[in-house]
């Protein structure tokens, strides 16, 4: 009997990270279960790259809405087996000011894609992977969860909130055999972070990114700052006291707000 090829779930997979990551497993030999509201975008990479029916599934999902993406793991599992990873990409960064009320409503969609929609991402995963004793769950955070930004208010706390969840959930799963990853991007050449006003250093290709991001994920690492440099940053950037922080972001361009030109 011929033992299935490994399965990785994704979910933000028709563009940046996302797709890019999808091409790293694919290229490795997993078979592919992709999630995103824009699915035609999915199938249009699928069709350019020649994958065959059997080696992928694309699920319409939008994580911000829990019975919607909940659904969309239990489908998976339904038609393409357990996972072997899961991967919850997909995410939103708009820049916000508290003063203004509509920043508020932005706030909330923020957190409700960036936080409660990676744990629902997980949800229909973390039993049927601990009675397996096996699996990865792999939360995309960012380095801009180790400091606060100005007008990066909803982005920043949002991922401090992904690493912190990923750290309780690791801890909840330790000895399980199922490891929690929790990946930080530095800048990476992507749509989301096209629009940027402000200076990106160690930009680095959605690819490259991805290659490395798969080494982590297989090898189970805990944490990891891809790329290396911005590791070393965000470390400087954890230890500088506030008041040097405050005085080094005076001026920093700030990240658009929604509807912002």
């Amino acid at each position: 009997m011929t033992t299935p090829s490994p399965l990785v779930f994704i979910t933000g997979a028709s563009s940046g990270i996302g797709q890019a990551l999808a091409a790293s497993f694919s290229d490795a030999g997993y078979r592919l279960a992709l999630v995103a509201r824009r699915t035609g975008e999915i199938e249009s990479w699928a069709k350019a790259r020649q994958l065959s029916a059997d080696r992928y599934q694309v699920y319409s999902a939008d994580v911000a809405q829990t019975d919607s993406i909940v659904a969309a793991g239990a489908a998976c599992i339904a038609q393409q087996g357990l996972p072997d990873v899961v991967i919850a990409n997909a995410g939103i960064s708009v820049g916000i000011d508290t003063a203004q009320r509509e920043d508020l409503d932005v706030l909330a969609q923020t957190f409700a894609t960036n936080n409660v929609g990676l744990a629902a991402t997980f949800h229909p995963f973390v039993e049927a992977m601990r009675k397996r004793g096996s699996g990865r769950l792999v939360g995309i955070a960012s380095v801009a969860a180790i400091r606060g930004l100005p007008g990066h208010g909803a982005y920043c706390a949002s991922k401090a909130g992904v690493v912190a969840y990923c750290e309780s959930l690791r801890g909840e799963l330790h000895n399980s055999g199922v490891k929690v990853v929790t990946l930080c991007p530095g800048y990476i050449d992507t749509p989301l972070t096209q629009g940027n006003r402000y200076g990106m250093p160690f930009l680095m290709k959605a690819e490259d990114f991805a290659a490395q991001a798969l080494r982590a994920i297989e090898a189970g690492t805990s944490y990891r700052v891809i790329p290396w440099q911005m590791g070393v940053v965000a470390k400087i950037m954890r230890m500088l006291p506030n008041a040097v922080l405050d005085r080094a972001v005076q001026g920093r361009a700030r990240k658009k707000r929604s509807g912002e030109a």
